[in-house]
This record gives structure tokens, C-alpha cells and sequence, in this order.
């Protein structure tokens, strides 16, 4: 029991900032799934079995519409993307974890990467109890967020006229904050102009696959290259 205990103790104090953060943003989207008319289950289940943050926004507009696996199989597959490099550099911290690397591959958000990549555990913590446990805190924070948002949600009579917009908001606060902390602008604006060609090629109905496609070649492209230049 002391390993779990100081896994757990060594884990803890790292995720407090994510805590704040995760709780706000699943409380916005309890919220928000509710007022699309969703039962307050939802929310939880949603958050606790898909967990993947901004997608789990994206899911409540696919729920609502018509029934096409394909095009959800591959909006999330660009939306998360960015977790096959995140996998591909855990490989050597994962080895040897036994069943705790299936539910660390499951659980893997930006938040729990950050910590787990860059954090060495103190000596005479377990490494793989330590990063579980970061993993399932952050889990924890997001579910415990998204429940009480959706029981809220669904039994306050609040006026929630305008909170799709939360999820615009979301994105606009990631992109502005990654602008500010980013020496170069030019994946920025990869992400904005391929987009925007996109729409006014293709419509608003059939841009986002195609346009996801092409950032994600662009960005290969310029990586590959980047990597052979001396």
C-alpha cells in the first residue's frame, strides 16, 4: 500500500493546476450537452469513455445529426491526431508497465502528456504507478466536472441561449494562447488559411476532413524536410 501511497502523494500536487482548469471547462460542457436536450447521463459516460476533450464538444453537433460512422471516424481522427506523436514518444516510458500501459495509451490527454513526458517521479516512486495515477487524476477532474456541469445543466433553469458558443470561445482561447507563446506564426497560419480555402471550395458541409487532411500533409512535409536540411 505505501507504493500506491507514494505514487499517489508524488502524482497529486502536479495535477492541482489541471483541476481548476478541467473542472471549469467539463462544467461548460455538461452545460452545454444538456442544453441540446441530453440527459444528464450523458455527460458522464461521454467524458468518462471518450475523453478526448475538445472532441467530446465536437460529438455533441455529430450526435445531433445524421447517423455517418465514417465521417465521425475521421473528424476524430484529425481532431486527436496529434496523439500519434504524443504515443510515439512514450513508447520507451510505457515499456514494461504491464496492464497500466493500456489505460495510460486510453488516458493520454496534452495535460497528462506534459506531465508524464517531462516529470520524473522521485526516487523510490514507482514510475508506472506515478504516471497512472497522473492519468487518472486528470480522468477524475474531467468526469467530476462534465457530471456535475450535466446535473446542473439539467436541473437549474438557467438561460443557456448563446453557450454554443463556448466551444468557439475554447478553440479561440487555445489558438490566441499558442499564437502568443509561438516564436514562429506559420503553422498558425497554415491552420487558418487551408481552412478557409476549404470552405469556399468545398462549402460549410464538407470542408473539415478535407482540410484536416492537408494541414496534417503540410505539417509532415515541412517536418520531413526540416529533418534531412543539414
Amino acid at each position: 500500500m505505501n507504493k500506491y501511497r507514494a505514487a499517489f502523494q508524488a502524482a497529486f500536487p502536479l495535477t492541482l493546476p489541471i483541476c481548476a482548469a478541467f473542472l471549469f471547462l467539463g462544467l461548460s460542457y455538461g452545460f452545454y450537452i444538456c442544453s441540446k436536450g441530453f440527459s444528464p447521463w450523458y455527460p458522464f459516460f461521454t467524458s468518462a469513455l471518450v475523453f478526448a476533450g475538445s472532441m467530446e464538444f465536437v460529438l455533441v453537433t455529430m450526435l445531433l445529426g445524421a447517423f455517418d460512422p465514417l465521417y465521425c471516424f475521421l473528424m476524430t481522427l484529425m481532431v486527436n491526431s496529434r496523439h500519434l506523436f504524443y504515443g510515439l514518444s512514450m513508447l520507451e516510458k510505457f515499456k514494461g508497465l504491464g496492464w497500466k500501459k493500456f489505460y495510460l495509451i486510453f488516458g493520454m490527454c496534452d495535460e497528462s502528456f506534459a506531465i508524464n513526458c517531462s516529470t520524473n517521479p522521485p526516487p523510490g516512486v514507482d514510475k508506472g504507478w506515478f504516471m497512472t495515477f497522473v492519468t487518472l487524476l486528470n480522468q477524475i477532474y474531467w468526469v467530476a466536472g462534465a457530471t456535475l456541469g450535466g446535473l446542473l445543466g439539467s436541473s437549474l433553469q438557467i438561460n443557456t441561449k448563446g453557450l454554443d458558443f463556448a466551444l468557439t470561445a475554447l478553440f479561440v482561447a487555445i489558438f490566441v494562447s499558442q499564437w502568443q507563446s509561438a516564436e514562429h506564426h506559420a503553422p498558425a497560419v497554415t491552420g487558418v488559411a487551408i481552412p478557409l480555402a476549404c470552405l469556399l471550395l468545398l462549402g460549410p458541409r464538407s470542408f473539415i476532413p478535407p482540410s484536416m487532411l492537408l494541414i496534417i500533409s503540410v505539417f509532415i512535409f515541412a517536418y520531413y524536410k526540416g529533418v534531412r536540411q543539414p
